[in-house]
């Protein structure tokens, strides 16, 4: 600002992060600091002076905190024009100081809902409404005032300010960002307050927007000629994918982001150790044991030709052992997602394969990637399709036997393991399991028959004594018939077609034993 006005900045935050460093810049240049409340005490604490909003408005805090920044002496120091004749003359009239720059967040609303257990009355007392007010008015009136919403933004301020380029370009992208945080957090009280209110079953709002933060331009979508990004939902657990935290290798693909995902959901699924192999966003390999060394072997011997350029998930620590085998010869892996990696791992990973340079080592802390995702939401043309996430358990001590033969104990852990893998696996989805670990997959067929055929080719001789998993019934019994040839000696389908005796026939023929889940797994 020119001419002789002191240099003031209001501060109201909610979020404190990195702001004691801030607030001595903003000094150190020569700012007064105005301030509210817990921002305040916050300020003072760290030795900084700072002016309460009550002594330069004249009128105290009020309704426990409620209104303190909804005044004429506020709002005047942030829509004021100086250089405008009206505007200077009700400055001085009304002795009003303009404000330089503001610096407000926002109370956390979205994080009290994501909060189980959070009533109504605690969520409606995060609806803050004199920070969304002096955000929009500093962000309506950038070309004068400054708006600083995210402690993301404070170094590139403080820089600017001292380099004497905190120019009206700089203020308008402020702006922008100021509007962007205003949207998502009037969207997600919208949002809120519609569930609350509907008057029907439905959980879904009558009116949805979305809203995530770009995280990374990608290099190309699915295919070369497709542009691409990455954006993060506000708040996501460090169990997602948008929380984990890439430790090495190039940059992330489209694909590889996809495929991760899916290995990241599979590996979860196990609370032994598991490691879990994905190509093309299908399991091509999955396999538990006492060890991750062990999972590992089980998981690659799925089906190693397809496993060549493939995207590894794990549920532990990667450890040594596991790392040994992965650096063996002829094995090519994009890119590896794990709780962790153990420094001798990661060091062998990061310097001993051929691949070494490329590969994308992906830290993610363990627990339910859906935990922050209760809703999944899929594009189509002129529109968006939104449906609850297929992450809840599966009961399985309320599966029925339908056959004369009742599974036995080992057949019954293979056939809750392929269960748990089928559920991942892109429909019509048939796959083969033994000892704990996948043997064959048949995935994304028009044809149930046809995943059974692929299954059976892919599984080989390692079909006799294994069991089948399919994701919806079987709507003939010729999907029994072919996986009896192959020495299937179990099956698990959710069950309920018409032909569910001619299916249970076959299998008492066959000396099959069958268990009903009464839950489909369709993933299109």
């Amino acid at each position: 600002m020119s001419g002789t006005l002191p240099r003031r900045a209001l501060v109201s935050v909610s979020d404190k992060d990195q702001l004691g460093a801030f607030a001595a810049g903003l000094i150190e240049l020569g700012f007064e600091l105005v301030s509210t409340g817990g921002t305040r005490r916050f300020i003072e604490e760290q030795g900084l002076a700072v002016v309460d909003i009550s002594t330069y408005t004249g009128f105290p805090e009020i309704m426990n905190g409620r209104v303190k920044t909804l005044h004429p002496k506020v709002h005047g120091a942030i829509l004021g024009r100086p250089d405008l004749p009206d505007d200077a003359a009700a400055i001085a009239e009304h002795g009003i100081i303009p404000f330089e720059l503001v610096v407000c967040n926002l109370y956390p609303f979205e994080e009290t809902i994501a909060k189980p257990g959070t009533t109504a009355e605690e969520a409606i007392e995060q609806i803050d409404i004199g920070g969304p007010s002096m955000v929009r008015s500093t962000a309506k009136n950038h070309a004068y005032v400054g708006i600083v919403t995210q402690p993301s933004q404070y170094d590139e301020v403080l820089t600017a300010l001292r380099e004497d380029r905190f120019d009206v370009a700089q203020r308008r992208k402020l702006a922008a960002a100021a509007f962007e945080m205003t949207a998502r957090y009037d969207r997600a009280i919208a949002n809120y307050m519609a569930g609350l209110t509907s008057d029907d079953d439905s959980r879904f709002p009558s009116q949805l927007s979305l809203a995530f933060e770009k995280r990374a331009d990608l290099r190309y979508g699915e295919n070369p000629h497709q542009q691409a990004a990455f954006y993060a939902e506000a708040n996501a657990a460090e169990s997602t994918l948008a929380g984990a935290k890439q430790l090495h290798g190039k940059e992330l693909s489209y694909n590889n982001l996809l495929d991760l995902d899916a290995a990241l959901a599979i590996a979860g699924e196990f609370d032994a150790p598991a490691a879990v192999v994905i190509k093309h966003n299908n399991p091509c390999g999955c396999g538990t044991a006492e060890t991750m060394a062990e999972a590992f072997d089980k998981a690659y011997a799925g089906d190693p030709v397809s496993a060549f350029g493939s995207v590894l998930g794990f549920n532990r620590v990667l450890d040594a052992a596991t790392a040994e085998k992965l650096c063996e010869p002829n094995r090519f892996i994009e890119a590896i997602i794990a709780p962790g990696f153990d420094d001798d791992a990661f060091e062998m990973l990061t310097t001993r394969p051929k691949w070494k340079q490329n590969v994308r080592l992906m830290q993610c802390a363990s627990g339910s990637a859906g935990d922050s995702a209760a809703t999944d939401f899929r594009r189509i043309s002129g529109g968006l399709l939104a449906q609850d996430r297929d992450n809840q358990p599966d009961q399985s001590n309320e599966w029925k036997c339908a056959t004369d033969r009742e599974p036995t104990a080992e057949e019954r852990a293979d056939l809750e393991f392929a269960w748990q893998v089928c559920k991942h696996v892109k429909s019509n989805a048939i796959l083969f399991a033994k000892g704990g670990s996948v043997v064959g997959v048949g995935a994304g067929q028009m044809s149930r028959l046809d995943s059974a055929f692929i299954a059976a080719h892919k599984a080989g001789e390692r079909s006799q004594g294994s069991v089948v998993a399919s994701d919806a019934f079987f709507p003939f019994r010729d999907g029994v018939d072919e996986a009896a040839k192959a020495g299937v000696t179990a099956v698990i389908q959710p069950g309920g077609s018409r032909r569910d005796d001619e299916v249970i026939a076959a299998c008492n023929e066959h000396g099959i034993a069958m268990l009903f889940t009464g839950r489909r797994h369709f993933r299109h």
